[in-house]
């Protein structure tokens, strides 16, 4: 299994370094439409499509393709962000109270509506981030992965009180502190480095110190970090209301598209959403 988790790990960082340093957007853009089309199939699946979810991931393709000719992977209406934000922060909050016994009984076509909407923005704001700059989109990969990472540490560290035993059993309120003060020393880090060297755009920290001022950049991170929990808990959610150990076998070793992507869906819209003007 770790030889498997491994060797998977490389081939997607050899496939993805390229298009995430490429001077133009579009090597990226179409590379993650690929993966969020796979993520639109396991939803599809996870969410009783059945024999649909392969139409449905490809219409979720047609979708970011669309956008991506029309021209809205580059500069889409902010609009679109704070749209994003309020279905993330209500929608996740109501979907987390009501646990995975609730999550079934919304009707199918509401549930993959949903996930359609979800990963097509979460795509846009990808490949918006992109379009802002390298700097920028890998200071919004690296809070998810900060925070996560610390999360993971500080669980088991200090990991006493559960977060959600009925969705996930193995987080604690102490991981989530952990993966907050992660995405914190992150962001400190990162504004002292475009600080200190000229890079070729601003960070998604730098953006907000010089928009908002230090106390609210902490705000927006703390909330970002916490967001990635929600977006992480949301799709332990939807796997454990039909008994899902992965989104799919797709990565060997790792799962499937969404079970690695699920905590950057709601950041990214919602850090497109801080720093549009």
């Amino acid at each position: 299994m770790l030889k498997q988790r491994v060797v998977t790990a490389l081939v997607l960082i050899a496939i993805l370094l390229p298009a995430l340093f490429a001077r133009q957007t579009w090597p990226f853009a179409v590379l993650t439409l690929a993966l969020i089309a796979a993520a639109g199939w396991e939803w599809g699946r996870l969410n009783g499509a059945g024999a649909f979810a392969v139409p449905f991931g490809l219409l979720l393709a047609v979708a970011c393709a669309s956008a991506l000719q029309s021209g809205w992977s580059d500069a889409p209406p902010g609009s679109v962000w704070w749209l994003a934000t309020l279905v993330w922060v209500l929608g996740g909050a109501f979907a987390l109270r009501g646990g995975p016994a609730a999550w079934p009984r919304l009707p199918r076509v509401a549930r993959c509506a949903l996930g359609l909407a979800l990963l097509w923005t979460a795509w846009l704001a990808l490949a918006a981030a992109k379009a802002i700059g390298t700097n920028f989109i890998l200071s919004v990969f690296c809070l998810v992965w900060a925070a996560d990472i610390a999360a993971y540490f500080g669980g088991r560290t200090f990991g006493k009180r559960k977060l959600a035993p009925g969705i996930s059993p193995g987080k604690s309120w102490e991981g989530v502190w952990s993966g907050m003060l992660g995405a914190l020393v992150l962001a400190a880090s990162w504004v002292w480095l475009d600080a200190a060297f000229a890079m070729e755009s601003p960070s998604l920290y730098t953006r907000l110190l010089s928009r908002f001022g230090a106390i609210v950049m902490v705000l927006m991170v703390l909330f970002l970090a916490a967001m990635s929990v929600v977006g992480d808990l949301f799709e332990s959610l939807v796997k454990r209301s039909t008994g899902a150990k992965d989104s799919s076998g797709l990565l060997p070793g790792h799962g499937g598209v969404l079970d690695r992507v699920d905590a950057l869906l709601p950041v990214f819209p919602i850090a497109l959403a801080m720093v549009a003007s």
